[in-house]
This record gives structure tokens, C-alpha cells and sequence, in this order.
């Protein structure tokens, strides 16, 4: 299974791609995710059996693509995303924001 960038058409592994993710909000149930190979960032929804891309819109994540992979299974902790694919995990923690 390969999971393409959907900026360069990339693709990578799992591991590889689950590995850039850098950041979960969980007010808008999104991870942010940065390109190895071209640096494009993406805010992406972790489903059941897929990926979904879109845009934040009136306060909520409008999902206007969609990437299927299957086996894909979440897990919302208070801080983080636990993202499990086959016998493989990753953990994407909530990065704390400071008051402005």
C-alpha cells in the first residue's frame, strides 16, 4: 500500500507517511501533515478506511477528497490521534498552543 501527496504525486509507505504527521487538533479532528519530498503541508482527516482532505470552512472541515486505505483505524486520546494500520502505530500529539 502507497499513500500519495496529493501536491506531487509522491508516494510512500505507511510508516513514512504516518511519520510526517506533525500535529492533531482535536477541536477540528484534524492532523497536519508536511511532504517529505516537496514540503507541501496538508490538514487531513483520519476515517475508518480512509484519508480525507478538504479545507477548514464556517468553522468546520469540509472533506473534498478522499483516499482509501484499507485496514485504517483511529483512536482519539485527550492530546493526541493514535492512527493503526495492520500491526503497525503511530501516535500524533496535540501540540499545545500559548495564549496570545
Amino acid at each position: 500500500m502507497l499513500i500519495p501527496c496529493l501536491a506531487c504525486e509522491s508516494r510512500f509507505r505507511p510508516d513514512e507517511y504516518f511519520s510526517a504527521c506533525s500535529d492533531y487538533n482535536r477541536g477540528m479532528d484534524l492532523v497536519s501533515w508536511t511532504c517529505p519530498r516537496c514540503g507541501n503541508r496538508d490538514d487531513l482527516r483520519v476515517l475508518p478506511g480512509e484519508l480525507g482532505f478538504g479545507y477548514p470552512h464556517r468553522g468546520r472541515f469540509d472533506v473534498h477528497d478522499r483516499v482509501r486505505v484499507p485496514g485504517l483505524r483511529r483512536q482519539r486520546g485527550d492530546l493526541r490521534l493514535d492512527i493503526s494500520l495492520d500491526r503497525a502505530s503511530w501516535r500524533v500529539p496535540t501540540r499545545l498552543r500559548q495564549p496570545a
